[in-house]
This record gives structure tokens, sequence and C-alpha cells, in this order.
């Protein structure tokens, strides 16, 4: 098989490819920049005595937003600050989404990276390198995560934060058949791990292994359900796994979470694939 060697372009300098054409591109099929199947909402969209956001984009399953700046060449401390800005002002004017600055560019060097990570973990901030290749006379463009969000967990996953509970507790706030479900499920996790019990707090029942917090899993009774929570990356692979068994699942990007609604049928019924599910996220923990 022949080897294809493509040319780089830096398009700074191209006379006729522009930033309008990569946001157009981007436009066009939002899945390039390596962030999912998001929704176009705007471009160009003005701000207050502070320029136009490049674009704004969102997902339609999280109703999270993405402010979005490209920028041809190296990152510069001026584009740093103007995505910061805009990210700012989104926020402020629309504070019912969770929002996300994208800060994309032809060059991130090493330097500046180190700059932009001083403000992960106070600011949800992505940077995203942009190539430009040539072969044969067509062009393609190639985005690399440079630099992801640091995670952040939920207030109710603080091990330092929760208020412990216990099971008359949920007993109470849910119902002993919603209970049962996650002593089923808790059956599964000891057929791994035989030291594991369940971890009651107020905001959701977690997992402990001789009495250290674990939770790779997270159980949150209802009356007559359980939201079954993994810890897993966001994977087709995995969504399809869950998918096929029939199972209600949905994915939270903020947690890091899959979120499936389980009651005593589809417990028994998709046993095997719940206990695949659980054993990936107690593999991502060992």
């Amino acid at each position: 098989m022949e080897l294809i060697k493509p040319d780089r372009l830096w398009l700074k300098d191209h006379p006729e490819l522009d930033e309008k054409w990569v946001q157009d591109r981007i436009a066009e099929d939002t899945s390039i920049l390596g962030l999912g199947e998001l929704d176009l909402r705007d471009k160009e969209r003005g701000q207050p005595r502070a320029g136009r956001l490049d674009l704004l984009l969102e997902d339609p399953d999280s109703y999270r937003r993405y402010e979005v700046e490209l920028q041809l060449g190296a990152t510069d401390e001026s584009h740093l600050v103007r995505t910061i800005e805009y990210w700012d002002m989104e926020k402020k004017r629309y504070p019912q989404y969770d929002h996300c600055a994208v800060i994309v560019a032809e060059d991130i060097t090493a330097r500046f990276l180190n700059v932009i990570s001083l403000f992960n973990g106070h600011i949800p901030l992505i940077a995203i390198q942009m190539s430009a290749l040539q072969w044969d006379g067509k062009v393609a463009l190639v985005f690399t995560k440079v630099l992801d969000e640091l995670r952040r967990g939920l207030v109710d996953e603080d091990e330092e934060a929760y208020e412990p509970a216990d099971r008359p507790y949920w007993e109470k706030k849910a119902s002993r058949d919603a209970l049962g479900i996650a002593d089923e499920l808790l059956k599964t996790v000891k057929a791994i791990d035989p030291k594991f019990d369940l971890n009651y707090t107020k905001s959701y029942i977690g997992l402990a292994k001789e009495g250290r917090a674990n939770n790779f899993v997270t159980f949150r009774p209802k009356k007559s359900y359980l939201v079954f929570s993994p810890h897993l990356d966001e994977s087709e692979e995995v969504s399809k796994l869950a998918a096929d068994a029939g199972l209600d699942v949905t994915y939270n990007r903020h947690s890091g979470r899959y979120r499936i609604r389980v009651d005593e049928e589809s417990v028994k019924k998709q046993s095997a694939p719940l206990a695949e599910l659980i054993r990936r996220a107690y593999d991502t923990t060992s």
C-alpha cells in the first residue's frame, strides 16, 4: 500500500483559504472538531462592546454550549483573552446553560499551552490545534485536542462534602423496592470484588471497599426505579451496548457518567449487559 505524504498548509499565509473558510467548514460539519455531534447556534455572534464570537455550538442532549474562537497562525494573548471574555459574556447572558470556552489555532506552542493550563480548573477551557493538509489538489482539516477541560466532580460526589445517611433514610425518600434494585446490582459488584458494600449519602448511594469510598458506579433510587450511573468515558461501543439491550440511557459529559434508568424487570432481563457496564467501570479504577 502506497504511503501518502500530504503537504502542510499554513492558512494564515494562504491567499484564498481564510478564517471564514474554516468557519464555514466547521459550520457544515461540527463533528470535525472532535467534540461530538453539536448543533450550530450562531456564527459571528455579536457581543456587547466586544466584537463577534466566531461560533456558538450546542450539545442537543446536555444543552451544553461551546464558545469557539478561531485563529489562523499561532495563538497569542489577545486571542486567549477574547476567548475567555466571550465565554464569560455568554455564560452571564444564558446562565441556564453549561458553557465551555474553546480556542482553535494552527499553532499552540508549549509555552502558550502552559499559560492556558493555568486557567484550566477555574474556567472550562479546551484548546484544539488545527492542521490543514493538502494532497492531489484537495485540502483536509485535522483538529487535535491538545488540552481538555479539567473534569469537575459534582458536589454530591465530593467525598469530603457529602452528608452521610443510612438505609432507613432512603427507604423513606425512595422505596424499599428501589433499594432492592440497588441490592441486585450490588451482587454483580460483589462478584467482581466481595469486599464492596453500599455507601449511603443523602444525595446518592455509592460504593465503599473496607470503609473507603470508590464510586465507579453510583445509584439514585426513586419510588419505582433507580438511576444507575457507571463512571465511563463516552464511546460508541458502550452506548451501543446499552442501547441494544433496550436500556434507557443518556450520558452526562459534566460528570463523566452514563445515566441508566432501571427497574426490577430490566435488572432481571438485562443482567448481562448491566454486569458488563459495571465491569468496565470497575476496570477504569483498577
